[in-house]
């Protein structure tokens, strides 16, 4: 296998339907003892890492998950067993199955809140924390932002109309080369019949669609809860990050740092070089800092 292509790995979750494979994309020596999760966002898959992972696994045994109903993992038996339980228990099948003492956890969107609830519990094996444009609270405007980019046709005719689709939908991620979006057009489809269809479960779109009226979802109790180093992403343009909210999450953290990206919403693609950069200088910087450690908003918001 080419060091520019990942090992495509399978595992067993366990859901009230019974038994579902689930995928990985792994990169690195197997036999590296540091090891980096990449989880992806609600709408995502594990390709969506590629150059990222590429990036980490000179030094890391980088693995991306695609979560159950996405990418190469099976769907599920209905949009209500896409919850949360059920994508924590399947992480932490995975981090059992990589024999994990202790992992660093990189996640966007909805991978991050995932991170931040396992590095929440108790004895956790997370060390370090990326949340990628996603905090403790997470407004019902975001949340309908979210579900209009699970909003796409059942077909596609081509891949030139998938990566329309995506361009429109990943307006947030920043700038991406020519390159970089054919292959996220690849990796996010399907081929079926004559044309495409994007890889996750529709009913994935049915739970988003179902959720109540609320003000927003709240997560301070597991946000209060994390002791491990965390680096918080935020889109400088990004509405399902309020800045209000990354500056409060600060406050309750003493070993937190906020970082914004330019040129990004929801959420920053983390393919740039410049979002590469910055995730592996909190990944090899220090276990422990303070808030006089991190510079302030204006600087921190630099290219």
């Amino acid at each position: 296998m080419s060091r520019r292509e990942p090992r495509l790995e399978q595992y067993l979750g366990l859901s009230p339907s019974g038994f579902h494979r689930l995928a990985y994309a792994e990169w690195g020596a197997e036999a590296n003892a540091r090891i980096v999760i990449l989880a992806h966002g609600y709408s995502g898959q594990a390709r969506d890492f590629d150059d990222l992972a590429r990036s980490l696994a000179g030094e890391r045994r980088v693995v991306c998950p695609d979560i159950a109903g996405r990418g190469d993992s099976a769907w599920l038996g209905g949009p209500f067993q896409y919850h949360f339980p059920q994508f924590l228990a399947d992480l932490n099948a995975l981090v059992a199955r990589l024999g994990a003492r202790e992992v660093d956890w990189v996640g966007t969107s909805m991978g991050g809140l995932l991170g931040m609830l396992l590095a929440g519990q108790p004895n956790s094996p997370i060390r370090r924390l990326v949340m990628n444009d996603v905090g403790a609270f997470l407004p019902m405007p975001a949340l309908r932002e979210i579900a209009r980019g699970l909003d796409a046709p059942t077909q596609f005719a081509s891949l030139e109309a998938v990566e329309a689709h995506l361009r429109k939908t990943r307006e947030g991620w920043g700038p991406l080369t020519a390159a970089q979006w054919r292959a996220m057009a690849r990796h996010n489809s399907r081929t079926e019949g004559a044309g495409f269809r994007l890889h996750y479960d529709p009913a994935i779109a049915k739970s988003m669609g179902a959720m109540p009226m609320v003000p927003g979802l709240f997560f301070w109790d597991a946000w209060q809860r994390v002791q491990c180093p965390v680096l918080l992403l935020r889109g400088e343009d990004s509405e399902v990050l309020p800045r209000m909210v990354a500056e409060s999450m600060l406050l309750r953290h003493p070993n937190a740092r906020l970082e914004e990206v330019p040129d990004c919403g929801h959420a920053p693609s983390l393919c740039a070089k410049a979002h590469i950069a910055r995730v592996r200088g909190f990944l090899d910087g220090p276990l422990h800092w303070g808030h006089e450690d991190t510079p302030p908003l204006a600087a921190r918001s630099a290219r």
